[in-house]
């Protein structure tokens, strides 16, 4: 068992690595990261230059996990879309590794690389726009990044096999990039929201990594709330990971039959 999860483990390091190196390539993915989030920040703090610098955090904090989203939205859910319009989807299919872990892999690395427009969000409000950015609980902060990192590859699981499953879905990704954007509270509370919409935002992992960095960069959030945030965020990953096995297996089963694997 061990030897096996070690294997599986090398797999999907060697999928991030390939997958790092063709991403970092692409215009298209670069400006999802790093240009797409940078334009949210400017674009929030010149709506709230007349309040001061304590919203600047706030957005930055916002603006970085639109961009987080995005690249889970746009590049891990094409994934295995991208495999099947280069022909290569039949050898990953037909490898010993199973298919989830190698899809495992390159969410991990688009969800890091992303995580740079956080930090490019940073260092261009910090130098460029003269805000001073301080995080009020460094270490609780850190300790959120991880967890949000772990529930938003979680969530690309899902959409990864979604996108195959049902085809149709994938018209309306560019469509659920906002939904998402406000239902987890990036750039304002969820309280603004009609209370209906409250359930829909509880079963989102991004809101629950938007409030703990939020609470966390700002210190309006205590240990114990933001714990609350982390476990939560562990819970809907466990949940994301069982639906998105399901849909594998879902997905796999369907080309077998109608050996579609590789059509469009």
């Amino acid at each position: 068992m061990k030897l096996r999860l070690r294997q599986y483990a090398r797999a999907a390091a060697a999928a991030a690595e390939v997958s790092l190196r063709h991403t970092i390539r692409d215009p298209f993915v670069l400006f999802t990261f790093l240009i797409y989030p940078l334009i949210v920040a400017l674009l929030g703090l010149w709506m709230l230059r007349d309040r001061g610098g304590n919203y600047a955090i706030f957005v930055v904090v916002g603006s970085g996990m639109t961009g987080l989203w995005s690249g889970v939205l746009t590049v891990s859910g094409n994934n295995i879309t991208g495999e099947r319009w280069t022909g290569t989807l039949e050898l990953l299919v037909g490898s010993p590794t199973p298919l989830p872990v190698i899809v495992f892999g390159k969410n991990l690395a688009n969800v890091v690389l992303s995580f740079s427009a956080m930090l490019a969000s940073y260092t261009l409000v910090s130098l460029v726009l003269g805000y001073p950015l301080r995080v009020e609980q460094p270490g609780l902060f850190a300790a959120s990044i991880v967890f949000a990192l772990i529930s938003y590859v979680a969530f690309g699981l899902i959409l990864a096999p979604l996108w195959l499953v049902n085809p149709e879905v994938r018209a309306w990704q560019n469509a659920l990039e906002f939904p998402v954007y406000i239902l987890g509270g990036f750039l304002f509370p969820i309280a603004l929201l009609p209370g209906w919409t409250t359930p829909l935002s509880y079963v989102l992992a991004p809101y629950w990594a938007a409030r703990a960095l939020h609470g966390a960069s700002s210190g309006g959030a205590g240990l114990a709330e933001i714990a609350f945030s982390w476990a939560m965020m562990l819970l809907l990953s466990v949940v994301y990971a069982i639906i998105a096995l399901r849909l594998f297996r879902v997905m796999l089963r369907k080309v077998r039959v109608d050996a579609t694997l590789g059509l469009e």
